[in-house]
């Protein structure tokens, strides 16, 4: 078993107030041309990243905060995937979900239990954790502070790349279905690892220093977080076997955007 375990990092305020991945190479070529235009493969360049003088991608830093912070300021920020020829495929955080670590019963890490599968929450912050559901889909998450503790990406925005997303979202489709309209891309955490490519293999890597997929700040919003009025805690999905954790308000989501996988009225009208 890899990675080191972290120490365990005290819960915030915050957080003490709510406890009571078919390959990218097989689909590319057919969509190459309507995202690279003139620019010869291998030399396509985020305006983002690669912007000299103001490099946008976020280093360890951001990720070092506790669980919800995260989960919180992941919202706005662009997920990019980088293939080998350069192209990149590019997706706003939409929604996200925060699991806590050992007391989080939800959680893949709850009573502390390290695991093979789940080795990557207890290393750094900004270690990348995927995993298989059904045994066919992945889903993404991040490591933060705390032992065990880490964030699953939900839904992303499409910015960059759609025609390949589709490629690669049909791919996984039954044949004779009908067209994915832009929103459903990526609104889910197994549809966004489909359309971005994720595959189990970055299961570990380090999302701050990855040069395949990283996360920067969206230049169009601009350094400043959402507000607290453009952001929604609901309970999580999909976990209603667990009790008392299942109705936290550990799901996070941009009010009123399109792409979110499931709107949660109530929580809308309490926060």
């Amino acid at each position: 078993m890899s990675g080191r375990k972290r120490t365990q990092i005290p819960v915030p305020e915050s957080e003490d107030q709510v406890k009571k991945g078919v390959s990218l190479r097989q689909v590319r070529s057919t969509v190459h041309d309507h995202e690279s235009g003139d620019v010869k493969p291998g030399t396509v360049k985020s305006q983002y990243f690669f912007k000299e003088g103001n490099p946008q991608r976020l280093g360890e830093e951001f990720f070092n905060q506790p669980c919800i912070s995260l989960a919180k300021a992941f919202l706005g920020k662009v997920l990019v995937r980088r293939s080998a020829d350069g192209t990149e495929l590019r997706g706003r955080v939409v929604e996200t979900e925060a699991y806590l670590g050992g007391e989080d019963k939800a959680s893949h890490s709850a009573g502390g239990k390290c695991t093979e599968r789940n080795t990557a929450m207890f290393m750094k912050p900004s270690t990348i954790y995927v995993y298989p559901i059904y045994g066919i889909y992945l889903c993404m998450n991040v490591s933060s502070q705390g032992e065990g503790a880490a964030v699953l990406l939900r839904a992303l925005e499409p910015l960059h790349g759609l025609p390949l997303m589709r490629q690669l979202r049909t791919a996984r489709r039954r044949e004779g279905a009908r067209p994915l309209k832009d929103k459903e891309l990526c609104n889910g955490p197994s549809k966004l690892c489909q359309a971005l490519d994720i595959p189990r293999c970055f299961d570990r890597r380090d999302l701050a220093s990855e040069p395949e997929v990283w996360l920067e700040g969206d230049l169009q919003i601009g350094p400043q977080e959402p507000g607290l009025r453009e952001v929604v805690s609901a309970s999580r999905i999909g976990i209603d076997s667990h009790g008392e954790w299942a109705t936290k308000p550990l799901r996070f989501y941009l009010r009123g955007h399109h792409c979110v996988s499931v709107v949660d009225k109530q929580a809308e009208t309490e926060s």
